[in-house]
Order: C-alpha cells, then sequence, then structure tokens
C-alpha cells in the first residue's frame, strides 16, 4: 500500500486519550482531580509569569533604550592601501570597487586616509577623510564627492520643528 497523506495514522496503541479527571469518584481522578489539597494551585487560573505577588521577571528587566536616529548615513569604508591596487591613471568609482570585490554592498562609499597611495588616481566617491583627500592630491590625483543618491535629508533652513505649527 502507498503512503500518501490521506491514509497515514499513527501505530497501533502509540496514541492514548488523555484522563479526564474530576468526573466523580468512579475512576481515577475524582475528588481534586490531581490538583492536591488546598492552595493557589488547587483553585482557579494562575496567570503565566505570575510570581506569587514577586515582581516578575519581565518586570524587573531592563527594557529596550536608547535612540534610533533615522538619518544615519552609513558608508562602505576604502583605505588608501585598497586604492593601491587599481592601475596608475584609472577613475576609481563605487562600481569599480563593487567588480573588483573590494565594496561588498551597495550603498555609500567613504575613503579614508589608512595606509599609503603612490599612484596618481581619480577618484570618485560619497565621502573622504581630509587625511585621504591630501594624500590622493598628493600623489597626483583628483577627488570628486558624488551625491547621495537620495539628495540632502536635513530640514530646510530656518523651518520650524512641524509640530509647532498646530
Amino acid at each position: 500500500m502507498t503512503i500518501k497523506l490521506h491514509n497515514l495514522k499513527p501505530p497501533e496503541g502509540s496514541k492514548k486519550d488523555r484522563r479526564r479527571v474530576g468526573r466523580g469518584i468512579g475512576g481515577k481522578g475524582g475528588k481534586t482531580a490531581g490538583r492536591g489539597m488546598k492552595g493557589q494551585r488547587a483553585r482557579s487560573k494562575i496567570k503565566p509569569g505570575f510570581e506569587g505577588g514577586q515582581t516578575p521577571l519581565h518586570r524587573r528587566t531592563p527594557k529596550a533604550r536608547g535612540f534610533r536616529n533615522p538619518f544615519r548615513v552609513e558608508y562602505a569604508v576604502v583605505n588608501l592601501d585598497t586604492l593601491e591596487r587599481f592601475d596608475a591613471g584609472t577613475t576609481v568609482d563605487p562600481d569599480a570597487l563593487r567588480a573588483k570585490g573590494l565594496v561588498a554592498k551597495q550603498g555609500l562609499v567613504k575613503v579614508l586616509g589608512g595606509g599609503e597611495l603612490t599612484k596618481k588616481l581619480t577618484v570618485h566617491a560619497h565621502g573622504f577623510s581630509g587625511s585621504a583627500k591630501r594624500a590622493i592630491e598628493a600623489a597626483g590625483g583628483a577627488t570628486v564627492v558624488l551625491p547621495a543618491p537620495w539628495g540632502d535629508r536635513r530640514p530646510a533652513a530656518g523651518s520650524n520643528n512641524a509640530h509647532t505649527n498646530r
């Protein structure tokens, strides 16, 4: 017989009906129905997590605190010694860095001044540290700052907060 979803059954004797307690003294589980004698647990329901009046664990533990800045800008970071892998005279942009596997994710790229640069490169990036900019220009190269794809997200100069105009 082929096994299909409609004819699946557990093996004989593996499934037992649960004991129905509190049905009179004629069978097992009469009178107190497995709850013992008196006391809180012998009576009605106790809320899950109730610890007998002690401050429960979910109120003792600290909650998530802090602030998450919605305007935070995350950069993929590239150091000068990474740019050294490119041939002299080439133009390095985020797409070229991604093609060589030097920047993992899509997004903004910032060049930092770690290491040394000896080649003349034209570097296009969304941000440069001061030391990186000086090092690229000292090697005879040029830096081009790319705009962020979403533009400027800061509030307009002189505008009040939205919730003050009620």
